[in-house]
């Protein structure tokens, strides 16, 4: 293969990865030869894995959102990749997102203390789809 032949390969599979990570995680266009049925599926997967590292930074978005909690992160985060500075960046930018629109029943960190016996554990299960905790 000539180098020109090497260095448009690199530039079409180049092309494709960008393709394939903007179908999975920013809502972009299911790229030629996949299957869309099963990159929605990954997606999703994606956006729990998501879900359940904001779950872990911002606990009291749980508790305030309660069983709502999935719904809206996963409207927040369908179609938007995760931000630069990891999952705190997330859980900062969803919580401006619900604050954007209403969501926020009271204040972030305004929440009562849960302790261990008093639910959260059990309500980041579900919202984790990890059983009753």
């Amino acid at each position: 293969m000539s180098e020109p032949s090497r260095e448009r390969a690199r530039q079409e599979l180049g092309r494709a990865q960008t393709e394939l990570v903007a179908a999975l995680v920013a809502g972009g266009e299911v790229p030629e030869g996949f299957d869309a049925a099963r990159l929605r599926v990954q997606e999703g997967a994606l956006i729990s894995k998501r879900r359940g590292t904001v779950a872990r930074v911002r606990p009291d978005l749980v508790v305030l959102l309660g069983d709502g909690f999935a719904a809206h992160f996963d409207g927040y985060a369908r179609g938007r990749p995760k931000p630069e500075g990891g999952s705190r960046a997330d859980a900062r930018d969803f919580a401006a997102w619900l604050g954007e629109r209403g969501l926020l029943p009271e204040p972030p960190g305004a929440a009562a203390p849960v302790g261990r016996s008093g639910g959260l554990g059990r309500l980041l299960g579900r919202v984790l789809g990890r059983g009753s905790g």
